[in-house]
């Protein structure tokens, strides 16, 4: 960006984005308080019309149809919106994809469906820079079952690699379970790879997709995954606590062991019969009630993303990381910031995290002036750059607010290109 200042380059890219007309279509985007939300791989921003949606099902539905309700399509919802999920975001056929329950509630099922199905083996496989819930299932399982946790030690800026998974599989692995997208570092797993490597040595793989869907395309049928879970709150703007979704490919479904057996779930649930009986297909990994309100504003984040399209998602995410990593370079490093995110944005997702060991007492200082990143230990701030909703003047603004405090805490010049948005 020589020559020009990071303002100045954002303005630019802004004024060129094909994608820069939809942030409109989200609340809260002109919201004089927040300058710069950079947490949408936390919680995404409501459609304006997901609002009418909600407002529109409480009046009509819920209050007009009452429990009748269920007989007139709710209970088809979580089917039908995973659906959706699988073929806007998952590269998944029908019939693979549900709603239901939280994230960690899907993957504590699917990873203990997996090592049901592999009982002579005693290993799991997960990396030790895991989302805690994925570790801390991992372990759960372990201790219930009398299993042994491999655990990969991967490099803090990336992730596990299609070698570090090789290098552990044996006779004795059961399940591999790791992230399409890597939560701090933003490192994109070779899915396809690491899937094929897995089953050569017979072992089964669960993908956590919480930080790439919606924002990284998938092919799961064609990776040939096994099984994968991810939330909906963040890249498909489910809102604050939506119901979560989970895949399992349908050479698995007929023997799907489910752990958490509910009236749902079985093949004929108003029966109330006496005997657990699962369902055929993937309404068997359901367990109790569908969350019918939690599924309404993510059903209209799918509507504008199959709109949309996914590579014009990726293409915008990409640009963003980049310039955001570029942003850094230029103003940031000076004062000790370092990238802990890949540097090639084919290899990163929707975010990139930066290290520097005042960031934790900088976060809040951020937050009251409006500027919105998250802090993730041991010392960093992750740029969350959600492709539909992010400026790149967002990205500038805020690089620019980090500078200048660390250029206070130095005791130098700022030397940023002043943004006064």
């Amino acid at each position: 960006m020589t020559g020009t200042t990071i303002a100045d380059r954002a303005a630019e890219l802004d004024a060129a984005d094909p994608l820069a007309r939809y942030r409109t279509l989200f609340l809260g985007t002109g919201d004089d308080s927040v300058l710069s939300y950079l947490d949408g791989n936390s919680l995404g921003r409501p459609l304006t019309t997901t609002l009418g949606s909600l407002t529109s099902f409480v009046e009509g539905q819920w209050a007009g149809r009452l429990i009748r309700g269920w007989d007139e399509g709710w209970l088809e919802l979580p089917q039908q919106i995973g659906d959706r999920i699988g073929r806007v975001a998952l590269g998944a056929a029908a019939g693979q994809c549900i709603v239901a329950d939280s994230t960690s509630v899907l993957l504590y099922k699917l990873a203990r469906a997996a090592v049901a199905a592999r009982p002579e083996r005693t290993e799991i496989v997960i990396d030790r820079d895991n989302f805690p819930t994925d570790r801390f299932i991992v372990e759960g399982i372990a201790r219930e079952r009398n299993l042994t946790v491999r655990w990969l030690d991967v490099a803090y800026d990336a992730g596990a690699t299609t070698a570090d998974v090789t290098a552990v599989l044996g006779p004795q692995t059961a399940l591999v379970l790791l992230s399409h997208v890597a939560y701090r570092s933003a490192h994109i797993a070779d899915v396809p790879g690491i899937t094929r490597a897995a089953h050569e040595a017979g072992a089964l793989v669960l993908w956590d997709l919480s930080h790439s869907v919606g924002s990284v395309p998938a092919e799961l049928d064609a990776w040939g995954v096994d099984f994968a879970a991810g939330c909906s709150y963040k890249y498909l703007n489910g809102g604050p606590g939506a119901p979560a979704w989970a895949y399992v490919a349908e050479r698995h479904l007929p023997t799907l062991d489910q752990p958490i057996p509910g009236w749902l779930g079985s093949a004929d649930p108003f029966a109330m019969g006496g005997a657990y009986r699962p369902a055929d297909g993937i309404r068997r990994l359901v367990s109790g009630t569908p969350p019918i309100l939690g599924m309404l504003a993510m059903r209209d984040m799918l509507d504008l993303l199959e709109e949309v399209g996914m590579p014009a998602v990726r293409q915008k995410s990409e640009q963003l990381t980049a310039f955001a990593v570029e942003a850094v370079d230029e103003q940031l490093a000076q004062y000790g910031v370092v990238v802990a995110s890949p540097r090639t944005p084919a290899e990163r997702g929707g975010h990139i995290t930066i290290d520097h060991h005042g960031f934790a007492r900088m976060v809040p200082e951020l937050w009251a002036d409006g500027v919105i990143p998250d802090y993730r230990n041991p010392n960093g701030i992750r740029l969350g750059l959600s492709p539909l909703t992010t400026s790149f003047g967002e990205v500038a603004l805020a690089v620019d607010a980090i500078a200048r405090r660390l250029a206070a805490a130095a005791g130098a010049p700022s030397s940023t290109g002043a943004v006064t948005t």
